[in-house]
């Protein structure tokens, strides 16, 4: 048995540190006592949810090495980057918030005097190498050093486009605080974050940093970042509210109904930073489409419409296989479907939700491969958006019908 350790340790030894740690003593007894973990590992809400491709590896292969469809999947010409200076983000805003996008889900988040830094992701890979894995399609807009003084950097949950070991490095040799989920602060540790500067949570726990209260909200995901993925980290979407703004991270997750119980405990939201890149048929569980974004930032805050939507997690790496360009594209319909104010900031473009104006550029269009059929007109986009809300209805109808006529229960339509 000598012999089976001594290989073990070193394959341990072997592994690079951006796999990072897998919890252990107090932190895993805390994360067994959690009412999220059973069997062994973290439990998503609305029931199990599919983390792997599903269907077959061969259908998988004809949509994703597609030759016709693979050239839309990456922007034909660069990336229009606001050329953001620290000048810009060092005067206080106007309405007390400011959103910073980055790019993917990264935001600076700027909350009545206290400014907040979410998954921050700098490295040119969202991968545990340097030569391998999706590589950035735009510059970042400044470097993580130049942004000045952040309050506490925001972690939704493990995976490499989320946690990126250098920019936590980097931002290890600073002050700032780090709000993490379950677990996480294993990593962190293991990359130089002293844990008296870590605030681990779990679902529906809150911690007070400053001014701002910031609580861990559900999601529907998963974790992982080594060889195999234990479910020992927890995933979270953020709610984060300052004296007198609100603020939502969405984080990577699939539409489950408890959008509508985060919003009843924590909004209505002045701001929401929602997920709707990355999607795919082949894994429906655990990225939204626009159009469940916008269901999720509607749920979010009661039913209406209120606050801005900014759409996140698309834009800056290329891992689906939709069209670079169809998040936004179907962000702005599901906009003028249910008359919801979004934001569409450039990469680095700071904007206040709350002012009377806010970037609302398709500022993609200049950079994308054109439909065959063109870009829709505004009047196109809001018919074939209204026709999705349709669609959408008609078709949650009759699940609703069938599910009285045979005792299955309501499945929830995607879109």
């Amino acid at each position: 048995m000598s012999g089976f350790r001594s290989l073990s340790s070193g394959l341990r030894a072997l592994q690079p540190a951006a796999f990072g740690a897998d919890p252990s003593g107090e932190r895993m007894a805390r994360i067994r006592r959690s009412p999220h973990f059973k069997d062994g590992v973290f439990q998503n809400p609305g029931g199990t949810a599919r983390t792997r491709p599903s269907g077959s590896m061969t259908e998988f292969a004809k949509v994703f090495f597609d030759k016709e469809e693979r050239p839309r999947r990456a922007p034909k010409g660069n990336i229009p980057v606001h050329a953001t200076t620290l000048a810009d983000i060092a005067r206080p805003p106007a309405t007390g918030l400011r959103l910073t996008w980055m790019g993917h889900s990264s935001v600076l988040a700027e909350i009545d005097g206290h400014r907040v830094l979410f998954d921050p992701v700098w490295g040119e890979r969202c991968s545990p190498f340097s030569f391998v894995g999706p590589k950035r399609l735009h510059p970042v807009p400044l470097p993580l050093a130049a942004l000045g003084p952040v309050d506490v950097v925001v972690i939704s949950h493990d995976h490499y486009d989320h946690l990126d070991m250098p920019s936590i490095k980097t931002l290890a040799g600073t002050d700032t605080l780090f709000a993490v989920p379950l677990g996480v602060g294993e990593h962190l540790e293991l990359w130089g974050v002293s844990a008296d500067r870590i605030r681990e949570l779990d679902w529906h726990e809150e911690t007070r940093i400053g001014g701002l209260t910031l609580t861990a909200t559900p999601a529907r995901h998963f974790c992982g970042r080594g060889m195999r993925n234990t479910q020992h980290t927890l995933w979270a979407s953020w709610a984060v509210a300052g004296d007198q703004h609100r603020v939502y991270h969405s984080g990577d997750t699939g539409y489950f109904e408890g959008f509508k119980d985060i919003g009843a405990a924590h909004g209505p939201f002045d701001a929401t930073m929602i997920q709707i890149g990355a999607y795919s048929d082949f894994w429906p569980d655990i990225h939204m489409t626009p159009e469940e974004g916008m269901r999720a930032h509607l749920d979010l805050q009661g039913g209406a419409p209120h606050g801005v939507m900014m759409p996140i997690h698309w834009a800056t790496f290329n891992l689906a296989t939709h069209p670079w360009a169809e998040p936004g594209e179907g962000t702005v319909a599901a906009a003028h479907a249910t008359g919801s104010r979004i934001a569409l900031p450039r990469p680095g473009e700071p904007f206040e939700p709350t002012a009377e104006t806010v970037p609302g550029d398709p500022w993609w269009r200049a950079v994308a491969q054109e439909p065959a059929g063109g870009w829709p007109t505004a009047q196109a986009v809001a018919g074939a958006a209204i026709k999705t809300a349709a669609d959408s209805a008609a078709k949650e109808q009759a699940d609703a019908r069938g599910a009285e006529g045979s005792g299955d229960p309501e499945t929830v339509p995607a879109g």
